[in-house]
């Protein structure tokens, strides 16, 4: 079948998925998206795993575990080690000689009839299957247990745990804290005397809260019967002590038949006392695991930080770079700006030089003597028309070679610009009011619109 065509990414996926193809080196365009979408589009986190690995440490950042789904099934215990200890208290009652031949009479018959009666069951069973066997409401079903000891026995008891099996066997090893199994026959009397005499002792009740989890449920109730299938418990009452060794929960003690509440706390102790070492250990590597973790979590932290000040370095660097290649751009363009508003005067000034009317000669009765003086110092004279108007003044002393970029002429005394607008164009140098010899200042009005800006 082939495989279906991915979807589009969006524009900031696309742009993550790029930047990590930069940060990591990584020339596969498909592998480098499946590394994000498996950290979930966190760039951060996919490129320090992927640097972790490339140099052969754990990853720092793992995948969130999946929500854990309901299970009727505990986790694995195991049931049999082979250090483990089986207490098995049985009850010594005298038998006479009368008692032994009725014993002995009868155990033909006995054996006949369980026979017989084992196999009614077995057929039974084809036919209708054990309702205990289907676990519907295993919370309901200690929940029920609770509800008939205390009705039975009353309030005093240990704390009982009202979970399931499987959530108080993960609660101990999370917690590294032992853990105490009680299974219950209703119609048994050895049961009935262990409840009343010895759970219900108020010695024995403060041990085990203080010490350890203690959950008790029903053999005739699908919980208790699944868990009695799973530890193994023939002989009632039954308790199995659990405790988390090797990173596994195992049964390290069972204790069969009906246990005084003295000698049920001298073998508690017993037990505890032998495997309290494997709760220790595991605490110290919990302890180093995660001052690893937290170091690790810091050097990363310290390594992001500094990546994050060298981008920001660079970035800074790039912008200075900007900043001065816009500089030397903008400098470059005012002086090609200002080489071409030269070349435009010098145009302007040959095309001006060329349109001036020439000097008259000096018996001309009609002339004019101006002497100029420029604002280097430099004077020159020159004879002009009555007739001709401020527009060929301005222009003989813009033609000049001292003359500055912008200018205007006044008058000496009594002190009088002499405009050359629009409106002034049609002006001659009689109307403005000049006599026979006159001496006119050329002033650089250039110089005092920089100082106003």
């Amino acid at each position: 079948m082939a495989d279906q065509e991915e979807p589009d990414l969006s524009q900031e996926n696309t742009e993550r998925l790029l930047q990590f193809q930069d940060l990591t080196g990584i020339e596969d365009m498909q592998e480098c998206r499946r590394l994000l979408e498996r950290h979930s589009w966190n760039i951060e986190s996919a490129v320090h795993d992927t640097l972790n690995e490339a140099e052969g440490s754990p990853p720092v950042y793992q995948e969130p575990d999946p929500p854990p789904r309901p299970s009727m099934r505990p986790p694995p215990v195991e049931i049999q080690p082979r250090d483990q200890r089986v207490y098995t208290i049985a009850r010594r009652n005298p038998m006479s000689w009368l008692q032994w031949t009725y014993m002995l009479i009868a155990l033909p018959f006995r054996f006949v009839y369980t026979t017989i009666l084992d196999i009614f069951r077995f057929t039974l069973r084809l036919f209708k299957p054990d309702a205990r066997r289907i676990v519907t409401d295993p919370v309901g079903d200690v929940m029920s247990f609770i509800q008939k000891f205390e009705e039975k026995y009353g309030p005093v008891h240990p704390i009982f745990y009202q979970g399931t099996y499987g959530q108080v066997l993960n609660e101990a090893k999370r917690e590294l804290r032992f853990l105490l199994v009680y299974l219950h026959a209703e119609n048994n009397s050895d049961a009935d005397e262990f409840c009343r005499n010895t759970l219900t002792n108020g010695e024995v009740c403060e041990y085990i809260n203080t010490n350890m989890l203690f959950w008790a449920a029903s053999v005739e109730r699908p919980e208790g019967y699944r868990v009695s299938l799973a530890l193994r418990g023939n002989v009632q009452p039954f308790l199995a002590f659990i405790v988390c060794r090797d990173h596994k929960m195992t049964v390290v003690a069972r204790i069969e038949g009906p246990i005084q509440a003295e000698e049920l706390m001298t073998r508690l102790t017993q037990c505890m006392h032998e495997n309290e070492h494997n709760l220790t250990a595991i605490r110290l590597e919990r302890e180093e695991r995660n001052h690893t973790h937290i170091l690790r979590q810091e050097q990363d932290a310290a390594y992001l930080e500094s990546l994050r000040a060298d981008e920001e370095k660079e970035r800074k660097k790039l912008e200075e770079q900007e900043e001065v290649k816009r500089k030397e751009e903008e400098k470059q363009r005012k002086i090609e700006n200002k080489k071409k508003i030269e070349e435009e005067r010098k145009q302007l000034k040959i095309v001006k030089a060329e349109n001036l009317p020439s000097e008259p000669v000096s018996d001309e009765p009609d002339t004019i003597k101006l002497v100029l003086k420029f604002p280097n110092g430099t004077r020159i004279e020159r004879r002009f028309l009555h007739s001709n108007s401020v527009q060929v003044l301005y222009d003989y002393v813009f033609c000049n070679e001292n003359s500055p970029d912008e200018f205007q002429i006044v008058t000496n005394f009594p002190r009088k610009v002499l405009k050359c607008g629009d409106d002034d164009q049609a002006l001659s140098l009689s109307d403005v009011g000049l006599g026979k010899t006159e001496m006119l200042f050329v002033q650089d009005i250039a110089d005092d619109d920089e100082e106003d800006s």
